[in-house]
């Protein structure tokens, strides 16, 4: 496959109504309009760090809204998400530490105009149930598999909702060989699902390499998480599976320098697969140089790629790439 057009913009400019941003998520709507979030305020982890929303429609992005707010405490990763029967979900985290995240979720049936008040995703929990920082996605039995990660633990799991998202039921720890392990482990998977029942995973990690687990049983239960040769700078990546099977990973191709926790959240990338993640090409530069491109999200609807992801922590980068299946 071919990037064949391409098309790049701010979802907002330096009027923001906030210092800082993070941790953007988006979602293409049915008549065509992207929707995205993401955090914003002071700086992360602030009391004044809320949940912020843009849409695009054929006259631009609209100006940045909040829509949840709770006061003096800080919000996390907003993670958008539409099921088939119309309902949009953002999911998004609260709490001062992470070990004491709360998932809180408010629901739209009019694509994002209005929105329901916010409960909790699962009544009574502290770490955060639910979609840590990537989308679920519906498997081909119906369920939706929202891709989930404990921190200080560093544990990985999947929430698993077979009601359309009213109750959820975890996964078991995906199994982690420590033993081999220099770092604290791995977190914020992204979920693709080959054929029925088996549904794959890969994972931000500690180790300098994108980290990999499969399931055969719908999500349920997983094999012991393995180091791919694509490399990992413990910052956050996404994936999504197209119509034709093709899979798009976003990520930066670098490595933490001997003695750091983290490398260098630049150039940001897109690579292709069409073997079932096994090998990867045709690697599309989407931004690079100084400070960071970091936590994309990436969506397709046919073979238009839509990304938006973190720029200096200033703005929220958005891009519409089209594919082409000619060689």
């Amino acid at each position: 496959m071919k990037y064949v057009t391409t098309m790049k913009e701010f979802i907002f400019e330096d009027d923001r109504p906030f210092l800082s941003c993070h941790a953007s998520t988006l979602e293409l709507l049915p008549n065509g309009d992207i929707i995205a979030a993401w955090f914003g305020g002071t700086r992360e982890k602030a009391g004044d760090v809320a949940i912020w929303l843009s849409r695009r429609g054929v006259t631009g992005w609209t100006p940045p809204l909040k829509v949840a707010d709770q006061a003096d405490i800080p919000h996390w990763n907003p993670v958008l998400f539409r099921t088939n029967d119309g309902t949009l979900f953002l999911y998004y985290k609260v709490g001062t530490m992470i070990a004491e995240w709360e998932t809180m979720v408010i629901r739209s049936t009019d694509d994002g105009h209005t929105w329901t008040s916010p409960l909790p995703l699962v009544k009574g929990d502290k770490g955060g149930r639910g979609p840590v920082k990537n989308k679920p996605i519906v498997l081909y039995d119906g369920t939706i598999a929202a891709p989930a990660s404990l921190e200080p633990a560093w544990d990985v799991f999947v929430d698993l909702s077979s009601d359309g998202g009213e109750t959820w039921t975890r996964s078991e720890i995906v199994p982690l060989d420590r033993s081999v392990m220099k770092g604290s482990g791995i977190i914020q998977p992204s979920l693709w699902e080959s054929t029925h029942g088996n549904v794959h995973m890969l994972t931000r990690s500690s180790e300098g390499h994108i980290y990999r687990s499969d399931s055969k049983d719908g999500g349920k239960s997983w094999c012991t998480a393995y180091p791919t040769d694509l490399p990992n700078n413990n910052s956050g990546i996404d994936l999504v599976k197209l119509d034709n099977g093709t899979i798009a990973l976003i990520y930066n191709p670098t490595r933490p320098e001997e003695g750091m926790k983290k490398g260098p959240r630049t150039p940001l990338v897109i690579r292709l697969s069409h073997d079932n993640g096994m090998t990867w090409e045709n690697q599309f530069l989407l931004d690079e140089g100084e400070k960071q491109y970091s936590y994309p999200a990436i969506v397709a609807g046919g073979l238009n790629l839509y990304v938006t992801y973190t720029w200096k922590r200033e703005r929220i980068a958005f891009w519409k790439i089209t594919l082409s299946d000619l060689a």
